[in-house]
């Protein structure tokens, strides 16, 4: 038997808490300690850990001592003139296994994740992703507590003008 094919309301699954956030399988997020309004993410409940696109990482040591990262993030996919250099603390190094069975060394960070009204630490890879889609993964981590996933929606919370935003924050530094 075949299942028909209809069109299903964003509703709450039905073991779902009154105060779970229900996304889809890719949504808007901003990582506002990296100087980041938005980044479209793919939701992906196969990967532990969120990783975000990241090139010319270089491993500082500030603040008396403890090892920093920066590195240069181009946020929005297909578009590789707007770039944003973040720095953050060197949480980790860490031996990260991608889907494709590959083992590496990978920079782990602590940021700051917005996505709709919930706001939380996570911790997050540096990662190249020039193959990649989307310019970043939001890991299954990232979502526990109080974060559900359907598959079948996607931009639940909104979409944004992600090319205005980034303009407004460009702007915002050069006055």
């Amino acid at each position: 038997m075949i299942a028909s094919s209809q069109h299903v309301e964003n509703q709450p699954a039905a073991d779902a808490q009154p105060d779970t956030l229900i996304i889809g399988w890719r949504e808007w997020v901003s990582l506002p300690q990296l100087g980041l309004p938005a980044v479209k993410a793919k939701v992906d409940t196969g990967a532990r850990t969120s990783a975000i696109h990241a090139r010319d990482i270089k491993r500082v040591k500030r603040d008396g001592g403890q090892d920093w990262v920066e590195f240069t993030v181009q946020p929005i996919q297909r578009d590789t003139s707007i770039e944003r250099r973040c720095e953050a603390p060197l949480l980790d190094i860490r031996r990260v296994t991608d889907s494709g069975g590959h083992a590496s060394d990978r920079y782990f960070i602590s940021t700051e994740l917005q996505l709709g009204s919930v706001i939380r630490t996570i911790e997050m890879t540096l990662s190249q992703r020039d193959d990649m889609l989307f310019r970043m993964l939001l890991g299954r981590t990232a979502m526990v507590p109080g974060i559900q996933v359907d598959p079948s929606q996607s931009f639940t919370l909104g979409r944004a003008s992600a090319r205005l935003l980034y303009a407004d924050t460009a702007a915002g530094a050069e006055s």
